[in-house]
């Protein structure tokens, strides 16, 4: 989906082939590993995908192919398993307020911060005042 995709805006299927790799988080190097080249042929391509795309480095590259990388239904398990798992960090705090987050395609819940550090001690663990309790 996201090759095709990349290749109608005018890429290379190698091109593509990097991009699409680049944009699941993969690294210079395990790029040119998976493709059988060096560092340097993937460094190269990448500027080429830079000038074709009109992006100016692989963060805007990677939010560009976000919308288009297609996910699987193990995909939507990690993301529901993280769901769960914020809820339970939230439950753990209590009834804080809570923020939403977005998070790609999705939002996640975060619990807010106390407002002031007397407010994290409650008088329970070490209320050292300073240096030598002064």
């Amino acid at each position: 989906m996201l090759r095709d995709t990349l290749i109608q805006k005018g890429l290379s299927n190698r091109e593509s082939e990097v991009a699409e790799l680049v944009s699941k988080g993969l690294s210079n190097k395990e790029v040119a590993n998976q493709l059988f080249v060096t560092e340097k042929t993937v460094k190269f391509h990448l500027t080429n995908i830079y000038k074709k795309m009109n992006v100016k480095s692989r963060a805007q590259l990677i939010v560009w192919c976000l919308p288009h990388l297609g996910f699987s239904a193990d995909d939507n398990r990690i993301e529901n398993n993280a769901a769960i798992q914020t809820q339970n960090i939230s439950n753990q705090f209590g009834a804080q307020q809570t923020q939403t987050i977005p998070a790609g395609s999705s939002t996640v819940a975060a619990p807010t911060l106390p407002a002031s550090a007397s407010q994290l001690n409650r008088g329970s663990g070490n209320s050292d005042i300073g240096a030598m309790g002064m």
